[in-house]
């Protein structure tokens, strides 16, 4: 029962504050000495503060209105009925509500209400124009309002830091997925080049040793490339974002490295450019590239005896990459891990859009359109 308490003041608090402040207000006015008349409008304006009091929360100007409304009607009542010590209470609470739940526009609103409510009393009061009525009624209605005003701005610079650490580990766990598909691409090519080169390396072991040699130069250079990329890459994920940001990535200008390799893993590749290579935003040149190793990558496993074309075509707002292979292999590319799945989201993050399927000649495509604007 004691774990609920705060749970049901959270739902029940504010209406239990009105009900107990009104019916004491009410018993108060019972109280006194004045006329049948006078007690029902009493009765009567403290009833109308019930439910606005009961929801201040949600409705602060509107209680605040009201507010100035009983006591504009009260000045008509002996002047007993407002100074009676329940009234004082829901002045005080009104006022500060008013400091405390609202910001902007409304906020001022809520400052020229509780002015006006302030004039209106020392007008209407005896002693209000002295010097101490003044200072007193300025005290009265200026300190609940500065001190609601103050804990509003605490609230909304708590929830200004809640929201950008939210924000921030929100972004370090969209670097990490980032990480996690830099290593499969990493890893799947690399292991691909390798499968491949050991494999025809252990054809020509007799026959052709030399040609052995090469692939087992090949399959140790990749090697030591992947392992030097994973240990980047895992070393990433200890890093802080700011440190994420600043780590370095492929771009197209390591293309015909990553050509190499495939050409040297058995297939075939043949590379054209089409109109005036530009610069490109980063987010754009990473997935340009990690486009043209996933499709590689695929032809290498998947294609079987084949040969590959990557076709780059620079226009004046959109770069095209088109990769496409001849082989009769059955793959898709989207088979497990992340695949063609996570080149597809990494090409829509920058604004582009990808396609990838079998070619009615024969074949598989990968085609992607990347927006030179769009890199966010």
């Amino acid at each position: 029962m004691l774990q609920r308490i705060p749970e049901l003041n959270l739902r029940y608090g504010d209406r239990v504050l009105a009900t107990g402040l009104v019916a004491l207000m009410i018993v108060q006015v019972l109280l006194l000495d004045i006329s049948r008349a006078n007690t029902a409008l009493a009765v009567a304006g403290a009833l109308a503060l019930l439910v606005p009091l009961a929801l201040r929360v949600r409705m602060p100007l509107t209680l605040m209105l009201v507010l100035l409304t009983v006591g504009v009607m009260g000045q008509w009542l002996p002047k007993r009925v407002l100074d009676v010590e329940a009234f004082g209470l829901i002045v005080l609470l009104v006022v500060y509500n008013g400091g405390a739940h609202t910001s902007g526009r409304r906020a001022w609103a809520a400052g020229a209400i509780t002015v006006v409510f302030g004039v209106v009393v020392l007008i209407t009061d005896p002693d209000g124009l002295a010097l101490n009525g003044i200072i007193f009624f300025t005290l009265l209605f200026g300190a609940p309002w500065l001190a609601g005003y103050v804990v509003q701005r605490r609230r909304l610079g708590e929830t200004l830091m809640r929201h950008e650490r939210d924000a921030a580990e929100a972004a370090i766990v969209d670097e990490r997925a980032r990480i996690a598909r830099e290593l499969h691409d990493v890893v799947a090519h690399a292991i691909s080049v390798i499968v491949l080169q050991a494999r025809g390396g252990r054809r020509l072991l007799d026959t052709e040793p030399e040609e052995t040699r090469g692939a087992l130069d090949t399959i140790e250079h990749t090697g030591e490339q992947a392992l030097v990329e994973m240990r980047r890459l895992v070393g990433l994920l200890r890093e802080s974002y700011d440190e994420l940001a600043l780590a370095p990535q492929p771009t197209l200008s390591e293309l015909d490295h990553l050509v190499d390799q495939v050409r040297a893993a058995g297939l075939p590749v043949e590379v054209s450019i089409e109109g005036e290579p530009v610069e490109l935003p980063p987010g754009v040149d990473l997935s340009a590239y990690r486009v043209v190793q996933e499709a590689l990558t695929n032809a290498l496993k998947h294609a079987g005896p084949a040969s590959a074309r990557v076709h780059l075509r620079y226009t004046a707002e959109v770069l095209e990459v088109d990769v496409s292979d001849d082989g009769r292999g059955t793959g898709n590319g989207d088979v497990g891990g992340y695949g063609l799945v996570g080149i597809r989201e990494r090409v829509s993050v920058v604004g582009g859009q990808l396609e990838a399927g079998r070619q009615t000649n024969g074949g598989f495509a990968v085609r992607a359109r990347l927006p030179y604007a769009s890199d966010r």
